[in-house]
């Protein structure tokens, strides 16, 4: 055999020698190599040997076990005397968990959907693809809020289905409940503007007590944690909820009861655009009932009164779009009722109309809307200038049926005039002539100063949401001019709240302390123990003792002699007193008004006050007081018994006498006729008109007839085609102050 020489030779040429300091690193390199895998080697053993259950407790920790979250109970509201307005119900949600039950499909899925299916009655279809779809979720929220019957309902079956389900190798799995509060009102609607709503998940309120104690109601969540003990084995840490404090009102819901009782029997029967009732104790401005005639269920607060048509929705929805765009494009050309579809489509324009009709529903008509109050707020025209010493409330003044004051004619509540008649009977048949020369003999800055001593155009401070102060519907000392003091007197060219005026009204009739309304008198802990009395809140002292008796008899009167307006009102037995008020609502076309009472008993010990205005009666002939003055008699003949206030046997006696209540010409010539004169005098001085004639007549020139001067209502009665309207408008609103709208042609029907 050959072989070639040659191989060794070119094998030799071809091979390198690696150079001796390249193996000296690279030996190097392996050797610290081999070095670092050999201590992470035995750095991983410790661990092994030494930490291994700390740090199998931290892995394992990072799985849930049973963490929840623990609720919360919101804060009960409660009546003054212990009945639940409000409360917080435990409910449960059911949790399904996927993962669990398909861990073992065979075992553990037909069992759980079929105790699903027979105890809740839920789709067995349904419940079956939601697991298969979520098979990797641990939490799917699949029911809210069921019963405790609900829940123990599964409970039962589950454990009667135990032992038979184990023997055939099968389980429910990965069912549970989660606890919940769910809020409840037990009157439903009673109440609702007072008390307001929870929204779901108990964490804000929206209205009433609800929105305005809402940190009070609230408390604070829970925990329950889970965790691996040193054997790891779950342990549990439960962190308590902190719940609400309870809040005790100061609202009567008996009282409450009657009140809404006889608001919906005007509504079903009459109607108006609105009505609103407050009943308050006097004497230290307790709330003990209010309502509008806009109630709502507080258990399902967002269903809409029937009123709310589709129709109805749609043009309040145009309206607030047309707004909407104007605020959001405040440069851009407004949109009009055509245009606002290019903007917005049938669909938002609905949900705006909504949100509209909630917020229209949910307002309280007591404490945020204003209105110009008329001729209840005379007794404090003449509280003002008792005070002041303006007057002394023996003058007596004559009434032929207008004063022309600024330029215009401004006519009384009675077309014929009232003839002489003193300051007291200026109250009970409501004139606004002597109000109006009382107004001038005080003057701008005492009468204006008044209006802000008895809170006109300031908040009262009420512990509710959405007081309303008409800061800039209300003229003062250098913005009013004399035609606006001449009707701000008698209630006119100004706007005042229901609240306000009860608040004021209070203070005058109890003596001249005037309290900070409010509607909670107490809070309590969980234990039930008072952790906070709210007491009354005195503010101020508004009149004397002296002015308080003057006013509460010449408003007892206003109700029980005769001429009085407020006849209306009397109760069987009862010393009632009050003031009727009838305003023409701006534009002042005759034809809307707002008619009023505001009364109290008894008369010379006031122990409840209640206060009824009614917004445009749904009757062709609205200026009667009389409409207000009955709802005040149907309440306060139900709730004097209920609040012990007991008949008075002397009442028919303690009535003015025949004598007494004459036409006012008969009772106060000879006896003040100084004080008259000087009374005169001073209207001349303002620059009023006065009439020297010594009685009433009618346009034929007969006497006026008994029935005209001595009225049981205050009514503003208009000669047929008179087209004079109140001069100016309320300010800060479409109308202008008097002073810019001269018309001394003008004769204006006021009342």
């Amino acid at each position: 055999m050959r072989t070639s020489r040659n191989t060794n030779k070119y094998r030799n040429k071809k091979s390198k020698v690696f150079p001796r300091y390249m193996q000296e690193k690279l030996a190097i390199t392996v050797l610290v190599i081999t070095l670092a895998l050999f201590a992470l080697v035995m750095i991983l053993y410790n661990l092994m040997a030494n930490k291994k259950e700390d740090y199998n407790q931290i892995v394992l920790s990072q799985q849930e076990y049973d963490s929840r979250v623990i609720p919360f109970k919101r804060g009960d509201i409660m009546d003054r005397n212990g009945t639940y307005l409000a409360a917080s119900e435990k409910v449960y949600n059911l949790i399904l968990d996927p993962k669990q039950i398909m861990s073992d499909p065979d075992a553990y899925l037909e069992a759980s959907v079929t105790a699903l299916t027979e105890c809740f009655g839920y789709d067995r279809t349904e419940i079956l693809n939601l697991i298969q779809e979520k098979k990797d979720k641990q939490y799917v929220r699949y029911a809210k809020q069921l019963t405790y019957d609900d829940k123990d309902k599964y409970e039962k079956y589950k454990s009667d289905k135990a032992t038979e389900l184990k023997k055939s190798g099968k389980g429910i799995r990965g069912i549970w409940f989660e606890d919940e509060y769910k809020r409840v009102y037990p009157y439903n609607s009673m109440g609702s503007k007072v008390i307001g709503f929870s929204n779901s998940d108990s964490m804000s309120g929206t209205g009433g007590i609800e929105q305005f104690y809402n940190s009070t109601l609230m408390g604070v969540n829970g925990r329950e944690y889970g965790y691996l003990n040193d054997d790891s084995n779950l342990e549990r840490v439960i962190k308590p909820a902190s719940n609400g404090n309870t809040v005790v009102s100061t609202i009567d819901v008996n009282i409450q009861k009657i009140v809404e009782k006889y608001i919906n029997e005007w509504q079903q029967q009459t109607g108006s655009k609105q009505i609103g009732v407050i009943v308050m104790d006097p004497n230290n401005a307790e709330v003990l009932a209010m309502a509008d005639g806009k109630s709502f269920d507080l258990n399902n607060p967002r269903a809409l009164r029937p009123e709310y048509t589709e129709d109805v929705l749609r043009q309040l929805g145009i309206q607030e779009a047309i707004d909407d765009y104007k605020r959001k494009n405040k440069d851009a050309e407004p949109l009009t009722a055509e245009t606002v579809f290019q903007h917005y489509n049938n669909e938002q324009i609905l949900s705006l109309g909504t949100q509209v009709a909630w917020n229209q529903t949910w307002r309280n008509f007591t404490i945020s809307d204003g209105f110009e109050p008329g001729s209840t707020e005379k007794i404090f025209t003449v509280s003002a200038a008792l005070e002041e010493g303006a007057i002394t409330g023996k003058e007596t003044y004559e009434c032929n049926r207008f004063l022309e004051v600024g330029g215009h004619k401004i006519h009384c509540v009675s077309r014929y005039g009232h003839g002489l008649i003193t300051v007291e009977q200026g109250l009970m048949k409501s004139c606004n002539v002597v109000m109006m020369r009382i107004a001038s003999q005080m003057g701008k800055e005492k009468f204006y100063k008044y209006q802000q001593i008895f809170g006109f155009g300031s908040k009262t401070g009420i512990d509710l949401p959405g007081e309303a102060d008409n800061k800039t519907n209300i003229y003062q000392a250098d913005t009013a001019g004399d035609a606006d003091l001449a009707t701000n007197s008698f209630g006119q060219n100004f706007n005042s709240t229901m609240i306000q005026m009860a608040a004021a009204y209070c203070s005058v009739i109890n003596g001249g302390s005037y309290y900070e309304p409010h509607v909670v008198k107490q809070i309590l802990n969980e234990q039930g123990s008072v952790i906070k009395k709210v007491d009354p809140v005195l503010v101020r002292e508004t009149v004397s003792e002296s002015t308080t008796k003057f006013i509460n008899e010449a408003l007892y009167k206003t109700v029980n002699a005769e001429g009085g307006t407020g006849g209306a009102a009397k109760v069987a037995g009862y010393k009632i007193a009050g003031k009727t008020g009838t305003a023409e609502k701006f534009p002042r076309d005759k034809t809307n008004y707002v008619v009023s009472f505001c009364g109290y008993a008894p008369a010379d010990n006031p122990q409840v006050l209640v206060y009824v205005v009614i917004d445009e009666p749904h009757v062709e002939d609205q200026p009667h007081s009389t409409y207000a003055s009955e709802v005040f008699r149907k309440i306060m003949t139900e709730i004097l018994p209920y609040l012990n206030v007991f008949p008075d046997t002397d009442v028919d006696q303690a009535l003015p006498s025949d004598e007494a209540s004459k036409l006012p010409e008969q009772e106060g010539i000879t006896r003040e006729t100084e004080a008259g004169s000087e009374g005169e005098t001073a209207a001349e001085e303002a620059g009023t008109e006065t009439s020297s004639q010594a009685a009433p007549t009618m346009e034929n020139g007969q006497q006026v007839p008994e029935e005209y001067l001595n009225p049981s209502e205050e009514y503003v009665n208009r000669p047929e085609g008179e087209d004079s309207v109140l001069p100016g408008g309320v300010p800060g609103e479409t109308g202008d102050s008097s002073e810019s709208q001269p018309a001394s042609e003008e004769e204006t029907a006021a009342q």
